[in-house]
């Protein structure tokens, strides 16, 4: 079992971090909410009151952070972690952030002697909480190995993209068609309701169809039509609408340095964009179903 300093236990990585405490690791946590820190003390967690004295003595770092920014200032400068953990320690940012970001900070790592992947995850709080997240990697294949053992208490698939900055790619691309379906399912559903069809039989219905999809199988965005979602208890907790509008930000940017099209890409951004500009930013992303079914 690894020493394992956890930093940043929102909504995904207070389940995460969980996880590794019931698989046996030991576990010292750290986040700048201290109700978020208290109810790990409970599973079993050490805590710590800043993230360098978390990270003191572990063989592995691990953070869930918001933003490219936190990453950045948790791990960079002067006073980032990055010059304080001694060489060979393993760090694994789980973060979703813009590739090149990632880049930077594994090649400040690689400097530093420290292993580094970038590992963002996929699953939502459900996932987290199951222990059933896919986990996509970036990085070299040797520190990916040792990685594993670590991801697979927290997640079912884990999968190694390619080298630094590529499990961000991957899963602004798996974010960015999430959106799409999400958006297009709630689209597809208001226009039935708004025909006279109920939106339980119309999902059914769908979801044996060729319209099938994640969002009508897991995570239905109608209120009602699916139990423990984020639509059947008023859109609270889940994948937030910021986070969603800020990860299809990164697909934009990323799709104009890369000279793609991504007109599908945009305009899901624009539609995300909207909503959380009409006060619905910290509800789950499924929320989207609002503005096809106004209150």
């Amino acid at each position: 079992m690894a020493k394992i300093a956890f930093i940043g236990l929102g909504n995904m990585g207070g389940p995460m971090a969980s996880n590794l405490l019931k698989a046996g690791h030991d576990v010292t946590v750290f986040d700048l909410s201290k109700d978020a820190v208290s109810a790990l003390v409970s599973d079993g967690a050490a805590t710590a009151d800043t993230a360098h004295d978390a990270a003191n003595g572990a063989e592995c770092v691990i953070t869930m952070l918001p933003a490219g920014q936190h990453v950045e200032t948790v791990y960079l400068g002067e006073n980032g972690l990055l010059s304080a953990l001694p060489a060979g320690t393993l760090v694994i940012d789980s973060s979703t952030i813009a590739p090149e970001t990632a880049r930077g900070v594994a090649q400040a790592a690689t400097e530093k002697g420290l292993a580094f992947i970038d590992a963002p995850v996929s699953g939502g709080v459900g996932g987290a909480k199951a222990g059933t997240l896919t986990f996509i990697c970036g990085g070299e294949e040797e520190t990916f190995n040792r990685a594993k053992p670590i991801l697979d208490a927290m997640g079912k698939n884990i999968f190694l993209a390619g080298p630094h900055g590529a499990g961000q790619v991957a899963k602004i691309c798996n974010n960015m068609l999430l959106a799409i379906l999400m958006a297009g399912t709630s689209e597809a559903l208001a226009l039935g309701a708004n025909n006279g069809l109920d939106p339980a039989v119309l999902s059914e219905i769908m979801k044996q169809s060729s319209g099938g999809n994640w969002a009508l199988n897991v995570y239905n965005p109608w209120p009602g039509v699916m139990e423990g979602v984020p639509a059947s208890r008023d859109y609270q907790g889940g994948f937030l609408v910021k986070l969603m509008t800020k990860d299809l930000g990164l697909a934009f940017d990323n799709a104009v340095k890369q000279q793609s099209s991504i007109p599908m890409g945009s305009l899901a951004r624009n539609l995300f964009q909207l909503h959380a500009g009409q006060g619905s930013a910290d509800l789950d992303f499924s929320s989207i179903l609002k503005l096809y079914k106004p209150e």
